[in-house]
């Protein structure tokens, strides 16, 4: 009976906590957030490079959201503890910074005169900068660090 028990728990501390963020649903969470760090990236790099003077603020607002998509998928794709973590903060950091851009682009318009990937809340990109660091919080909630072993007993 305790085999069994032992085999239970592998299991679920297979398909459960931070070794199973990117796997299943987590892919997909992964891929989508490598998309928006190639697409947050080129569209932050062209706009730098060929349109600074019209939107400063607006574009290294893009350029930071890039980074912070890149680490992200990083994190999220890494395996263990510390990566775990990493994910966590890096898109904790991305809603925050979605909610505070999103804001300021309403209360002073005449800061991004041209949009930024979270102005107005991401809504050039169809509001996803906005939803998904909640959904890759939920995900990462659902499998944070001791949740396989809770399950297991």
């Amino acid at each position: 009976m305790t085999d069994m028990n032992d085999v239970e728990a592998n299991a679920a501390h297979q398909t459960r906590g931070p070794a199973a963020k990117s796997k299943g649903p987590g892919m997909l969470l992964v891929a989508v957030y490598a998309i928006f760090s190639l697409s947050a990236g080129a569209r932050a790099l062209y706009q730098i490079i060929a349109k600074f003077d019209e939107a400063p603020v607006s574009f290294v607002l893009s350029g930071v959201a890039a980074a912070i998509y890149i680490y992200a998928t990083i994190s999220l794709a890494r395996k263990g503890l510390g990566a775990y973590w990493a994910a966590v903060w890096a898109i904790a950091i991305e809603l925050c910074g979605v909610i505070a851009v999103g804001i300021f682009s309403y209360l002073r318009p005449d800061l991004f005169p041209l949009a930024s990937v979270w102005s107005h809340f991401g809504s050039g990109y169809g509001y996803v900068p906005l939803v998904l660091p909640i959904i890759g919080l939920l995900w990462l909630y659902r499998n944070r660090p001791g949740r396989g072993v809770e399950r297991a007993k």
